[in-house]
């Protein structure tokens, strides 16, 4: 559904282990400035003050009284009961909270909690990239439509969600599409975002430079060297995101062959896509090895790397051909070619997650 014109006001949170991040939503769009508060997770009464602090403050900026909140918060957690697990990185937690409940008593408005990947995904599917790139496909004559949608996001830790045909799937756990709990190509004993990560990014960056981990520069400071703005090792940053490239792309290839749509990606590390992203659509298009020592395809679908203006060009132009349906006289436009798209937020990660946590409150509160 379009909500674009829709007059209802949804508040919602952003929330991490540094901070929690606030604003309202109408009509697809923020209304109020982000009102930003520490989060302290280690600090039940405090933390808890804080969400109710917030969410006031932006309801005093509010001119009509607001539909409901709704709002990112990190698992594990029982999302549609609004109940909070132990969370590594929000101690205070532990045993769990029922957050939903009380913020329904506490503004007495419906309560609407999702994994900050889901509603990415989601926002990033009515609003962000999945609208971008299906309507170039529609300007450059394609027949091609995109319902299906892997969202991740690249930074201090690695998160996914996932949009079937327009609907977020969460899973019967509320624990759908954790990938970080891949396991790492290039470190089998580990789980993937021991790669996808600022951290490692930087402790590759440290390998290589022969550093303590300690010492490692931000991975803005590594992207930097890597394109000669920074002095650096080069070599060190070059490797370092081309290691996370290759470990990350395999793990996106093991999650597309169960969900087949366009890739986007968020989050800090997307900044650096213009050294990683090549690398990794190249993981993505590389090949298994059959007993008879022949190759095939790593994946059924060619992956185009759509930050590449060539890339893009190919992908949007397809290989469409025309067919005259049997016994008529009728065409018909068919593109044979089995293709998936890799591409960064053109909407930001904050502003996806608000979108995806206003429509999905809207969607509850039809329903």
């Amino acid at each position: 559904m379009n909500y674009n014109s829709d007059k209802r006001i949804v508040m919602t949170l952003d929330a991490g282990g540094t901070n929690l991040v606030f604003t309202a939503i109408q009509g697809n769009e923020p209304i109020v400035d982000e009102i930003a508060l520490p989060s302290n997770g280690d600090n039940l009464d405090r933390c808890l003050s804080a969400i109710v602090e917030g969410f006031s403050r932006v309801k005093e900026k509010l001119k009509e009284k607001p539909a409901a909140i709704s709002f990112a918060f990190p698992g594990p957690a029982d999302y549609p009961d609004g109940i909070i697990g132990d969370l590594p990185n929000m101690p205070a937690f532990h045993g769990g909270v029922a957050l939903g409940p009380f913020l329904e008593e506490e503004f007495r408005l419906p309560v609407f909690i999702n994994n900050d990947g889901d509603l990415y995904a989601y926002g990033e599917a009515i609003a962000g990239y999945l609208p971008y790139i299906n309507g170039l496909l529609e300007k450059a004559g394609s027949p091609k439509r995109y319902k299906n949608i892997l969202g991740l996001t690249l930074g201090t830790g690695f998160g996914s969600g996932i949009v079937h045909d327009g609907v977020p799937h969460i899973g019967d756990n509320s624990i759908a599409g954790e990938i970080w709990l891949l396991r790492d190509k290039l470190n089998p004993g580990m789980n993937i975002e021991e790669h996808a990560s600022i951290r490692g990014v930087r402790r590759v960056y440290a390998r290589e430079a022969g550093i303590d981990f300690q010492n490692s520069p931000s991975p803005k400071d590594i992207y930097e060297i890597c394109v000669g703005k920074k002095e650096g090792n080069k070599q060190a940053a070059l490797k370092a995101f081309q290691e996370m490239a290759e470990a990350t792309g395999d793990a996106i290839s093991n999650a597309i062959t169960l969900i087949d749509g366009i890739v986007v990606i968020g989050g800090g590390l997307s900044g650096a896509s213009g050294v990683f992203l090549p690398h990794l659509v190249k993981e993505m298009n590389g090949y298994f090895t059959s007993p008879d020592g022949s190759r095939f395809r790593r994946l059924a679908a060619n992956v185009y790397n759509l930050e590449d203006e060539t890339e893009l060009s190919k992908f949007l132009r397809g290989s469409v051909k025309e067919l005259t349906v049997y016994g008529t006289d009728k065409k018909v436009k068919y593109d044979p070619e089995m293709k998936i798209g890799v591409g960064i937020s053109r909407i930001g990660t904050s502003k996806a997650i608000s979108i995806g946590a206003y429509v999905f409150a809207l969607n509850s509160l039809d329903r």
